[in-house]
């Protein structure tokens, strides 16, 4: 008699076993994955008609916004066309490793072959070189991209790059990136689910010791309101905790996380393309790794009203004051210079009208651009350009704090001190 609720735990255990067996075989979706309540969906909607309307209003192909479109499924049927299009028809040699491994994703999701693209990924991979140590973790971003876009399409042959990458990675000390973490968590996972059988064991355990180092830096940038690193890189972060197979020490609270993001999304906090790209498939319950399940069904989908779109509140047309000052004080650089002049614009400006008028007002401050998957990049400022040799940029500021935002998205408050400065990495 004694021995039959023993009997009966016994079962239990073992239909829990079964149970957690066949989650674990048939999810890659860890269970801190979360959603948008259905009440804030049309601010999810809204942002999604932003990010695709601008494909049609610039001639940058950019590849993670296609990615995006096609996993949260796309309503402008054109916008997808054009930019599958500018894709197919993109010289592969004039890409990096990243642009090359997300054009790839991109073309998959538009459920378009890839064509060389892959094979020319591959040898540059199989040609990688690991950075030495102390490099920017940065450096293991394109990389990464990579080895996620390779791993969908063959991950037998993209075993010994991948076990490569994993080995550095471990051996890296430099100081962590959220984005890189993220991008690493998802290449590794992957190929964690994707090992070809009959595999030695010990790949699976390479990369589950790599993923546990990674998604454990990861949770330790998790902030009290749930931002990962910065609002904009949490949505790489956030794909990342949901799908990785070793959960991080830290435990994260999915919800919290996504509460904030919907806060930020009513503040207006993201208008640039791109840090749409990078949110919204999280927003939609997907992630990098459903690229190639996506359905390219038929051409009958019909966009949402554009009413039905809340919008943050609109600024005040009143004029705001702006201290801007330019500063170059880098040893080896010809010019030196630390000069501030006021500027006036209206309210609710984006920094690149500040810059505008500065340069109006005095030619000092002229300053040049170059378009990138972010939009507009100050590269130069008095004839002083960035320069990746010398590891040189023009960094932004806020009083002391380093902008998140680019010039053509950031919009200054009344008598902020910006602060154009050159600056060594």
């Amino acid at each position: 008699m004694e021995r039959e609720p023993w009997t009966g735990m016994a079962w239990l255990t073992l239909y829990l076993l079964c149970v957690l067996w066949a989650v674990a075989g048939t999810s890659t979706r860890a269970q801190s994955s979360c959603s948008v309540p259905p009440d804030q969906q049309p601010w999810v909607d809204g942002l999604q008609e932003l990010m695709e309307n601008s494909v049609t209003k610039s001639d940058f192909p950019n590849p993670s916004i296609l990615i995006a479109m096609n996993l949260a499924g796309t309503y402008n049927l054109e916008a997808q066309k054009r930019l599958t299009y500018q894709l197919m028809d993109s010289n592969s040699a004039d890409l990096t490793s990243g642009q090359l491994a997300l054009t790839i994703m991109a073309l998959t999701s538009s459920c378009r072959d890839p064509g060389s693209k892959v094979s020319i990924l591959q040898k540059e991979m199989e040609n990688w070189t690991p950075s030495s140590p102390g490099t920017e973790s940065s450096a293991f971003y394109g990389p990464g991209l990579a080895i996620l876009a390779l791993c969908q399409k063959n991950s037998e042959a993209t075993l010994p790059i991948a076990v490569r990458f994993a080995k550095t990675l471990m051996m890296e000390s430099s100081p962590f990136n959220v984005d890189t973490g993220a991008v690493a968590t998802l290449a590794l996972t992957c190929m964690y689910n994707r090992i070809p059988v009959g595999s030695q064991e010990n790949y699976r355990d390479l990369f589950g010791q790599a993923l546990k180092a990674i998604v454990d830096n990861i949770s330790l940038r998790i902030k009290a309101d749930g931002i990962i690193g910065d609002i904009y890189s949490t949505g790489l972060a956030m794909q990342a905790l949901s799908v990785t197979p070793e959960q991080p020490t830290k435990e994260w609270d999915c919800e919290k996380t996504m509460h904030t993001i919907l806060n930020k999304i009513k503040q207006g906090k993201f208008q640039n393309p791109m840090s749409i790209a990078q949110i919204l498939p999280s927003l939609k319950g997907k992630t990098y790794l459903d690229v190639p399940q996506v359905t390219c069904g038929p051409d009958h989908e019909v966009p949402p009203t554009l009413t039905d779109y809340p919008t943050p509140t609109p600024t005040s047309l009143s004029n705001i004051t702006v201290i801007y000052t330019i500063n170059n004080q880098l040893r080896g650089v010809d010019l030196l210079f630390n000069v501030t002049i006021e500027v006036s614009v209206k309210h609710g400006s984006v920094l690149l009208v500040v810059l505008e008028e500065a340069q109006r007002k005095n030619s000092m401050f002229k300053f040049e651009t170059t378009m990138t998957s972010w939009g507009l990049l100050v590269s130069s400022i008095n004839n002083i350009a960035e320069n990746v040799d010398h590891r040189t940029y023009w960094e932004f500021l806020s009083g002391k704090t380093p902008l998140d935002e680019g010039v053509a998205y950031y919009i200054p408050f009344n008598y902020e001190h910006i602060t154009a400065n050159f600056t060594q990495y």
